[in-house]
């Protein structure tokens, strides 16, 4: 039986490594040819290739589920065309223990995505999003398009790029009074973080009056501010591409602001379950094998794959907009998904004689 199960192991390892391979190949190329719209003087082929290719990580863990879905099937579908599970279950081996040799190949992909998620993406993600902030620029701040908005207390802040090292650039700061009146703008050009405080240099302050306004230079100075280096690699960020840890802090600080603070919550719930979801793929893959998709085409397995990993996509997503929208817990949107899929999966098995 040991044989049987590194076997069914190697055979179920390789057809997801592939799949996983195919599937990030294919959201690059994609990705490739949208950046190529916005190729400037600064902004050439050989940085859209740079930020595409640092964001494989990101794209690695993304298609984790999806790709150990299709894998699966696949995997499986191979053993089931050549009449091996049909052997193997004549041998004496029960759905359980096939089950089981499917998902130890599977928790080393599992523990490899929870590293990636936590030590990796966040890291990469700054690097690809600070550096091509930095090339649309063409090394002037002035001229980004995009940037990041944060809100602390009174003040809205508008950073047009960060470096993974927490340096800022093209930091623009609307402040406001208790009446939400404009009291003063100012634009600085970069702020390195050091000891425990901003110091700011070539700052622009424009103050407005009840009966004039008045502008200033200021060379140098500091500015004392809770958002950190590390909160930074936060606010660059979009949520899906944070760490666990990070999310949960951060949801945390904006509760603490008075923010709106479920997106990243619910993202949060998300990668916690990420792990439960990958393996609700796997039962769903080996109930589909034993069951409706037992003597199919290698290509229909796919197409099935394909849709019932969109279906839970679209799903997690509907109901994370719903639980935002009328104020239900992200808890109960990012898990009702995973154990939907999971009894389905479950029922199928049981059913298999």
């Amino acid at each position: 039986m040991r044989l049987l199960d590194l076997y069914i192991g190697k055979t179920i390892l390789i057809s997801i490594i592939v799949v996983i391979t195919g599937l990030v190949g294919l959201d690059m190329v994609f990705s490739f040819i949208d950046e190529l719209e916005d190729v400037q003087r600064e902004y050439q082929v050989q940085q859209v290739f740079e930020y595409v290719f640092t964001t494989i990580p990101r794209r690695l863990y993304e298609f984790t589920p999806v790709g150990t879905l299709i894998g699966c099937l696949v995997g499986l579908g191979i053993l089931a065309n050549n009449s091996e599970l049909v052997v193997m279950r004549a041998a004496g081996m029960s759905i359980f223990s096939i089950v089981f040799s499917v998902l130890k190949p599977v928790f080393v992909l599992v523990l490899g995505a929870l590293l990636l998620v936590q030590f990796v993406v966040p890291y990469t993600e700054q690097i690809a999003q600070g550096q091509r902030a930095l090339h649309q620029g063409g090394g002037k701040v002035l001229r980004i398009k995009h940037g990041n908005w944060h809100r602390e207390g009174n003040d809205f802040i508008h950073v047009n790029a960060i470096e993974p090292n927490g340096v800022m650039h093209g930091i623009t700061r609307y402040h406001f009074d208790g009446q939400h009146r404009m009291l003063s703008t100012s634009f600085a050009r970069r702020a390195i973080f050091q000891g425990d405080r901003w110091f700011v240099e070539d700052k622009e302050v424009t103050y407005f009056g009840e009966a004039e306004t008045r502008s200033e230079t200021v060379k140098t100075s500091y500015w004392n501010s809770k958002l950190t280096p590390q909160l930074l690699t936060v606010v660059v960020l979009e949520a899906d591409d944070l760490s666990i840890t990070g999310l949960y802090q951060y949801a945390r600080y904006l509760m603490s602001q008075g923010l709106s603070y479920k997106v990243y919550l619910l993202s949060f719930w998300k990668k916690v379950f990420q792990p439960l979801a990958t393996i609700t793929m796997v039962i769903v893959a080996v109930s589909f094998i034993f069951g409706p998709l037992r003597s199919v085409t290698m290509g229909f397995r796919i197409m099935v794959g394909v849709v019932t990993g969109l279906l839970f996509n679209y799903s997690q997503e509907l109901l994370g907009h719903v639980s935002i929208v009328f104020h239900v817990p992200p808890i109960f949107a990012a898990i009702i998904p995973v154990l939907l899929f999971l009894s389905v999966g479950v029922y199928i098995l049981s059913r298999v004689k």
